[in-house]
């Protein structure tokens, strides 16, 4: 059965822990590495610096069917992908895509001995945003509408732990809903959960 609310163009935010660093000029060879040696299933095509943007995009890697990112955008240091290319399947079929790449893009720059560690996931906070305000308007019909489907991929990705949901509600603004989880994951633990 397919759903009222078709999401396409679904962006992951994995946010990172406390005191993780704002400069991110050491990702850029990294990135750089990920385009040369193909990394991801995705082609990914050239880095965009925008680390002069007061809490804006930050370093994002261009890709053909979607862009990852490391960005600060509401001060909240995370990494991000951002799926630009259609995509078939259900709504879940969406969110686990996308969940997956943020997840993985960021287990990578965990494991990257250049970056000694110094950036790692908190934990328990993501953001979950719908980049097409056709199809997901940024009001109470289109959560109303994501609301069981989105209970159901968060009860996956934390493994039945409780979590906090809250939406941005500014109409102007992306569809996007921030989540917490009362439990605290690592990035492989929840690459796990989305298997299960």
């Amino acid at each position: 059965m397919s759903s009222p609310l078709p999401l396409q163009h679904v962006n992951v935010k994995l946010i990172a822990s406390e005191g993780a660093p704002v400069d991110l000029e050491p990702l850029i060879p990294i990135f750089h590495g990920w385009i040369r040696d193909r990394v991801f299933e995705e082609m990914l095509l050239d880095v965009a610096d925008y680390r002069h943007v007061h809490q804006g995009p930050g370093l994002m890697v261009i890709g053909l069917q979607g862009n990852y990112s490391v960005d600060n955008a509401d001060g909240r240091l995370g990494v991000r992908y951002n799926r630009k290319a259609l995509l078939d399947g259900t709504n879940s079929d969406r969110l686990k895509q996308a969940a997956r790449a943020a997840l993985t893009c960021f287990q990578r720059l965990e494991a990257e001995a250049s970056l000694a560690g110094a950036l790692k996931f908190g934990g328990r906070e993501l953001e979950v945003l719908i980049n097409d305000r056709a199809l997901a308007p940024n009001n109470d019909a289109t959560r109303i509408a994501a609301q069981p489907e989105f209970h159901a991929f968060f009860g996956k990705l934390f493994a039945g732990a409780d979590y906090t949901l809250a939406h941005e509600t500014e109409p102007r603004r992306l569809f996007a809903a921030r989540v917490k989880s009362a439990k605290s994951f690592s990035v492989g633990e929840m690459l796990a959960n989305l298997e299960s």
